[in-house]
């Protein structure tokens, strides 16, 4: 280890097939949080041919792929999204993890709700999906996981690239119509997500998890300059890009959703609350009121899963009783028509 590195406990990750509750990463003495990169990257096409990352094989079926999430998730969050806006709840089935996240990972344990469990291989733990699909794999067990029922291994493991598979790969066998990634949009939508993702989706996380005063600072500056060039879009059109909702905005939706709830308080997120911006809490009502999405949400597991599990940020692992926040307000963002 050299001046230049610290370690850091990890809540488990897998080396070489074997889960490792107590390893350790190296993490620069600058307090930065980095996040580390997928390692499952196939996908699903229409006819089976191989996509921009990884190997052919992956055929869009009806039944044929199972989806892993956690409803605490934001980067999960965004498949739940893209299945019920393609209609893919009766092509892929879904299981959901606890929202603990500790020394066994994500597991299967089950809630109060009953909405917990591995309707696939009943497992107890999600990196046991890892092994049964690489014995000898490395790296962390992450969500979501979409997992091939019949070749029995990980398709992807990245969120990005499997709402653009559900985007659209299934629609000649059963999805519902519509395109939220349109080429003639495409170079704004690709703009606007690598703007959003650094500085916001990721940037609560690079406020949050930074250890020294100087790297939350270099974080937290951008969540609220990202936030106000929002609020000024916004209060110009109806959404990011086109006039109807398009990736853009379905990826900004999550962190928003968690936004007062957790990222205030628990990240430190706290110069203004979401419901301080009107164009942007207008807009992200009307995002939540829209058809499907808010069967998609359980902001109970969000605030369970972050204040419970981050014990380096909250050791009491006191979960807070607030904020109320009323999502079915009318969002009168309709006077932009559509």
């Amino acid at each position: 280890m050299t001046g230049q590195e610290k370690s850091e406990k990890f809540v488990g990750i897998l080396v070489n097939g074997e889960w490792q509750s107590d390893a350790t990463q190296k993490k620069e003495t600058s307090g930065k949080f980095i996040r580390k990169d997928t390692m499952c990257r196939n996908w699903v096409t229409a006819d089976g041919s191989a996509g921009p990352s990884g190997e052919a094989g992956f055929k869009a079926e009806p039944g044929r792929y199972h989806l892993y999430v956690s409803y605490a998730c934001p980067w999960a969050h965004r498949t739940l999204i893209y299945r019920v806006l393609k209609g893919l709840e009766d092509l892929i089935d879904v299981s959901h993890v606890h929202w603990f996240l500790g020394d066994n990972g994500w597991t299967f344990d089950a809630d109060e709700n009953g909405i917990v469990g591995d309707r696939l291989f009943h497992s107890d733990r999600l990196y046991k999906i890892y092994q049964k699909a690489d014995p000898n794999i490395s790296g962390r067990a992450t969500v979501p996981v979409l997992w091939d029922k019949e070749r029995g291994t990980i398709v992807s493991n990245e969120s990005s690239e499997i709402i653009r598979m559900f985007n659209s790969a299934f629609d000649d066998v059963g999805a519902k119509p519509g395109d939220f990634y349109p080429q003639q949009h495409r170079a704004e939508i690709d703009r606007l997500n690598t703007i959003i993702y650094d500085t916001l989706n990721n940037g609560v996380y690079k406020s949050g998890f930074a250890t020294t005063q100087d790297s939350y600072e270099e974080a937290v500056g951008p969540v609220f300059d990202t936030l106000d060039m929002l609020e000024k879009m916004l209060a110009e059109k109806r959404f990011l890009v086109a006039d109807q909702p398009t990736e853009a905005d379905w990826r900004l939706f999550p962190t928003l959703l968690r936004f007062d709830a957790v990222y205030h308080g628990h990240f430190k997120c706290n110069l203004r609350r979401l419901i301080d911006y009107p164009n942007l809490w207008a807009y992200a009502r009307e995002i939540y009121q829209w058809p499907g999405i808010a069967g998609t949400i359980n902001l109970e597991h969000a605030r369970k899963h972050y204040y419970q599990s981050h014990e380096s940020i909250n050791p009491t692992r006191i979960v807070p009783a607030g904020p109320l926040i009323d999502w079915s307000e009318p969002h009168q963002r309709d006077r932009f028509g559509s």
